[in-house]
């Protein structure tokens, strides 16, 4: 039974380290993905809070941030034509919507960095942290692992004995 510990143990390690490998061989193809789906959230926003149009909104009030590289990026789009920029690309919370469909006055009434080199930069920051906690967690896996086998051939062992 430990044996059997020891061996589910190990396999969750091996995919924890796979994944980990993966996830370091592919980061640039996981930033591209996120900078396509989210211009695509952009492309496809309405103000009906769908799951996308909420996580971009999220996104935009929380890193203070608009558009993927600017709030230029608001232009290209059915929302803009209709009702201009969002209002969670505003600095101030008492933004009018005539000024968020006229491009040289919403330069003055929203946040000017694009979300996507903000995003990079903090998943980039956390990075570390997510790696420090990943090592720990490795380390006390290999510990189960080993202290696992030793019990099982120890019980092995003095399995004569007892009698």
């Amino acid at each position: 039974m430990l044996k059997l510990y020891a061996m589910f143990l190990s396999l969750i390690f091996l995919i924890v380290l796979v994944a980990a490998v993966v996830g370091f061989v592919f980061r640039h193809e996981i930033k591209d993905s996120f900078e396509s789906n989210y211009s695509l959230a952009l492309k496809n926003y309405n103000a009906t809070m769908d799951l996308r149009s909420e996580a971009v909104d999220t996104i935009q009030r929380t890193l203070h941030c608009c558009g993927v590289q600017s709030y230029l990026n608001w232009v290209n789009t059915t929302y803009f034509a209709q009702n201009g920029i969002p209002h969670s690309c505003c600095k101030l919370q008492n933004c009018s919507d005539e000024d968020l469909k006229d491009l040289n006055k919403a330069k003055a009434e929203v946040f000017g960095n694009g979300c996507f080199s903000l995003v990079t930069t903090v998943m980039e920051s956390k990075m570390s942290i997510v790696a420090g906690i990943s090592f720990g967690i490795a380390c006390f896996q290999l510990v189960g692992i080993f202290l696992a086998c030793c019990l099982s051939r120890y019980i092995t062992n003095n399995q004569y004995e007892m009698v």
